[in-house]
């Protein structure tokens, strides 16, 4: 049986700021205070503060003692560099977890009823799931430290500057149910590949936004 895993909310406070810079919603040179952050988002400070930390590391961004933080500018290089390390370690957890016979028959049901009512889809729901299914993932792949580092690496629903987050999130659905039935049938190799073909496709969105 599954267990029901959540990302932690560093995780999911860094995903949501990285999104925000990679769309353009936050802009280069742009300062962001940590109690701003903290009260637009209805958390703690704690996490915001790890959260600023890790973009930091990433080079996101640049920490300013006691004034928050400013936004780096970053381009297509920069983008293509972070998805192309989430292609590989993603298509090798999705490969693991096939090969090791992961259950993943309860989220393929739920991903197939998402499918099925997209008209009426909400977005805490796809987010979630979303969530839900590579975490499970990147667990069923049994090692510690490629979770952790796919954890650094997430970045939540690629949705880039002008796309409709209604059709990201079909073309989504659809290439997360096709990757679960190929862990389900234990086929490391295609999953491997239907893994890397959904985040190139996830790149090619943020790209979008840095093209010219």
């Amino acid at each position: 049986m599954e267990s029901l895993e959540l990302m932690p909310i560093r995780v999911r406070i860094t995903a949501i700021l990285k999104k925000a810079i990679y769309s353009g919603e936050y802009e280069s040179g742009q300062e962001l205070s940590l109690t701003g952050v903290a009260e637009q988002l209805g958390v703690s400070r704690t996490p915001v503060r790890e959260a600023f930390q890790a973009l930091a590391a990433e080079g996101l961004i640049t920490l300013r003692m006691n004034r928050g933080a400013v936004v780096n500018r970053i381009d297509g290089k920069f983008i293509r560099d972070i998805f192309e390390m989430r292609m590989l370690l993603e298509g090798e957890a999705a490969a693991r977890a096939a090969a090791r016979g992961a259950d993943v028959s309860a989220l393929l049901e739920r991903a197939r009823d998402m499918q099925s009512r997209l008209d009426v889809l909400d977005r805490e729901d796809y987010e979630g799931l979303n969530q839900e299914i590579h975490l499970t993932i990147w667990t069923a792949a049994d090692n510690a430290r490629l979770k952790t580092y796919l954890l650094g690496l997430w970045n939540g629903p690629s949705t880039g500057r002008s796309d409709s987050e209604t059709d990201h999130y079909r073309k989504s659905i659809h290439e997360h149910i096709a990757i679960l039935e190929a862990v389900r049938d234990g086929l490391p190799q295609l999953a491997r590949e239907r893994m890397e073909g959904h985040i190139r496709r996830s790149m090619d969105n943020i790209l979008r936004g840095y093209e010219g």
